[in-house]
Parts: structure tokens; sequence; C-alpha cells
């Protein structure tokens, strides 16, 4: 797991591990992260299915209660597949539009 920190987004990259061992470390640094918002990238995985995107469902929602975003990378899953609940993109570009979009909309107070 690689952490970068950039302002106010914390982007943490996979490249070994599986699905579950990132997320139970994510959730075990979750202090470090929780006032930033959050890209999980994915695309060094490769093959990723269904139901490890909804390894990250508890906790995006709780990262997205507490108003900050979470967004995975991936582009090995179709995104139209994923929960709602689930911010999932294809590229980090995305990722940082999906969040500019965010902090625009909780600044009018969406």
């Amino acid at each position: 797991m690689i952490i970068d920190q950039q302002e106010n987004i914390s982007i943490i990259t996979q490249e070994k591990a599986t699905v579950v061992e990132l997320v139970k470390k994510i959730e075990a640094l979750y202090p470090k992260f929780q006032k930033h918002n959050i890209i999980v990238k994915l695309s060094a995985l490769g093959k990723i299915a269904l139901e490890d995107i909804i390894e990250f469902l508890r906790l995006s929602n709780k990262h997205r209660a507490a108003k900050q975003s979470f967004v995975i990378v991936t582009n090995a899953i179709n995104a139209n597949e994923t929960p709602y609940e689930i911010v999932v993109v294809p590229t980090l570009q995305e990722a940082y539009d999906i969040i500019e979009m965010e902090e625009m909309e909780r600044d009018l107070g969406f």
C-alpha cells in the first residue's frame, strides 16, 4: 500500500495484496485519512470482481457521511455494475474531477 498526500486528498495505491487486506489496512489507518478526500487506486491489481468493490461499501458510506469524497479508480470493472453508493471511475483524472464537483456541491449546501 502506497499513500500519497496532496493537499486535502489522500491517494492510496494498492499493488500486491488483496482488496480485503487493503480495506482492513485503510480501516486501521482511517484516523489518518478521515479529514481528507480519499482516492483508492486499484489499477495495478488487474482483474477485480464486483465483490471486491463491495468490500469498500462500509468504508465509503462512513467517509461520505462525514462529508468527504471516496473514489475508487479501476478500469477492470464496469462502473455501471457497482452500487450507486460507491463511486468508481476508470482514470485518476476522473477521480479528481469527481472530488472537485462534490466539493462544489458541499460548498453550495447540497
